[in-house]
């Protein structure tokens, strides 16, 4: 299944000079030049002990201390964890923890 593409109407002159006037606006974010390009470095180059947070905060590093997987459940369990509220994915996680012994017990609040 192939997703459809959105298409937007082309941008009128008064939209194209708004967007400009805001862009002129905004002394915080001024639009980049050729010179601000050429400069540029990546982020995990500009600095690398953010960067390497940053990916142990998404679980992308290799040494992520968590892992993806699969897993079968009965209905009755997911169905009484998903009845605590958002976030109840957390408190199942807590719960194994507790059940393998891994750690204390310490669940989010729902």
């Amino acid at each position: 299944m192939t997703k459809a593409k959105t298409e937007l109407p082309p941008l009128t002159d008064a939209d194209e000079a708004r967007i400009q006037a805001g862009i002129a606006s905004d002394p915080d974010n001024p639009e980049w030049t050729k010179e601000d390009f050429r400069n540029a470095v990546p982020f995990k180059d500009a600095s690398p002990e953010l960067y390497a947070s940053w990916l142990r905060q998404r679980g992308l590093d290799d040494t992520a201390a968590t892992e993806r997987v699969t897993l079968t459940l009965d209905r009755a369990v997911l169905d009484r964890f998903r009845a605590t509220a958002p976030g109840w994915e957390a408190r199942m996680h807590g719960a194994l923890r507790h059940a393998a012994g891994a750690l204390p017990r310490k669940l989010p609040a729902a």
